[in-house]
């Protein structure tokens, strides 16, 4: 028995809490193995390698900066949530996610507009963020139904 299973109840047991905590750690399963975060990752290095190199210097406070966060904060933002005890706290960190992948793809038009970057690599940029986007939602999604069937099961 461990702390948890002594000193809480079944009843006490939220349906929105997330069940792993009394599972052993299992490397090959935790934010990593998730393909909504696989392909954000995949976003991040698009941005890192291929789009702020392009940038001129005058863009090292601005645009850079503004990439460099949506960039960074799309996959901390679905490894926090998946980190989180409850279905619908995960849910609103992958919202965010979601949100700083479309700042993503405002940046990206934006590098376009003003000539930064090139017609292949806006259009490269497109391809991963809609990919990113729509493998976001169905994450998302998947989460909400998970977080109904529970409070269905214990009704």
């Amino acid at each position: 028995m461990n702390f948890l299973e002594d000193n809480i109840s079944e009843e006490q047991i939220n349906p929105s809490q997330v069940e792993d905590v009394n599972q052993k750690y299992n490397e090959n399963r935790d934010f990593t193995s998730l393909e909504a975060w696989k392909k954000a990752r995949l976003v991040k290095l698009f941005f890192y390698k291929e789009v702020i190199p392009a940038l001129p210097p005058e863009e090292k406070f601005n645009l850079n900066l503004q990439i460099r966060k949506a960039s960074v904060s799309g996959t901390a933002n679905i490894s926090e949530g998946y980190g989180r005890y409850h279905y619908q706290e995960g849910i609103q960190f992958y919202r965010i996610s979601r949100g700083s992948i479309y700042e993503l793809k405002d940046h990206l038009i934006t590098c376009f507009d003003l000539d930064y970057i090139s017609k292949e690599t806006y259009d490269k940029g497109i391809i991963l963020i809609e990919d990113a986007k729509i493998t976001l939602n169905g994450f998302i999604k998947f989460v909400k139904l998970q977080l109904e069937t529970k409070q269905i099961n214990k009704s």
